[in-house]
């Protein structure tokens, strides 16, 4: 079997402080890869190939595809110089993928082994800024990965479960164990897949619904009724009604779709 990796560079070691920790398992890597379905003409978007565990992979299947585009984005300086020399069909950038513009991505498909301490802080921002993008597949921590594909009525569904799905529809792919890693992480780790809604079912202005759903999960064994008490009870009880949700539920049954309709309601409330 042909070893897709490049070779490791003397000074790409993990750094703890960039939360790097190496895929080095290669049939994970294929079964991420796959999942991206590259077809011909396909751009690719990899964010922290790190050691380019994934790009060799990308840049076979865009090949076996008839061709298409590689790019990718790592902050780590040395990481990026050494793929830049042993995948030369990959376009390296070197910046911190929290900064990057996602919104003037258009038809991309993005794919990352995220690092677990930035991965859902990205995520929500990828979610929100990430229109033009085709589909996304990421690996993350197996409870981020829980939360971000999580339904209401259950202990992982939380504010991050309510934003992702008012802009993309979200499936757990499989779950990761430590040993695929260099060094190996504490905990399992998840795939997941993203696929962005249509532009017309995006939010206009998502801020009201970003600040509502932080709002009320800080206080999620309380009821709604007592949460929203501070605000417009006309507004609030148009709310219960209309979505048929007791003023005794608990944020974590309250569904996106509800969420989004309370914070357009409320208005001024949330989206100042």
């Amino acid at each position: 079997m042909r070893d897709h990796s490049p070779p490791e560079s003397p000074f790409a070691r993990a750094k703890k402080s960039l939360g790097q920790n190496f895929l080095t398992d290669q049939n994970i890597a294929r079964r991420i890869v796959s999942l991206l379905d590259i077809g011909p003409g396909d751009r690719v978007l990899e964010i922290g190939p790190g050691r380019g565990a994934l790009t060799g992979f990308l840049a076979e299947s865009l090949d076996k595809a008839g061709g298409g585009e590689l790019c990718a984005v790592e902050k780590d300086t040395a990481l990026a110089e050494h793929l830049r020399q042993t995948l030369p069909s990959c376009t390296v950038t070197e910046a911190d993928a929290l900064e990057f513009p996602w919104e003037t991505l258009t038809g991309w498909k993005v794919v990352g082994n995220l690092p677990y301490n930035i991965a859902s802080r990205l995520l929500w921002d990828l979610a929100e800024r990430s229109g033009g993008i085709r589909l996304g597949v990421f690996m993350v921590q197996h409870e981020v990965g829980l939360r971000l594909t999580a339904v209401p009525g259950g202990k992982e569904y939380g504010a991050i479960s309510v934003w992702m799905k008012n802009f993309c529809a979200l499936t757990y792919a499989f779950k990761v164990p430590p040993t695929a890693f260099s060094p190996s992480p504490k905990v399992d780790s998840a795939v997941v897949r993203l696929t962005p809604l249509p532009q017309e079912q995006r939010l206009g202005d998502p801020r009201g619904l970003a600040k509502i759903v932080k709002y009320c999960f800080q206080f999620r064994r309380k009821q709604m009724g007592t949460i929203l008490r501070p605000f417009a009870p006309e507004v609030v009880s148009a709310w219960f009604a209309t979505t048929g949700i007791a003023p005794e539920a608990r944020p974590e049954v309250v569904p996106p779709e509800a969420f989004l309709l309370l914070s357009q309601n409320l208005g001024k409330c949330f989206s100042a």
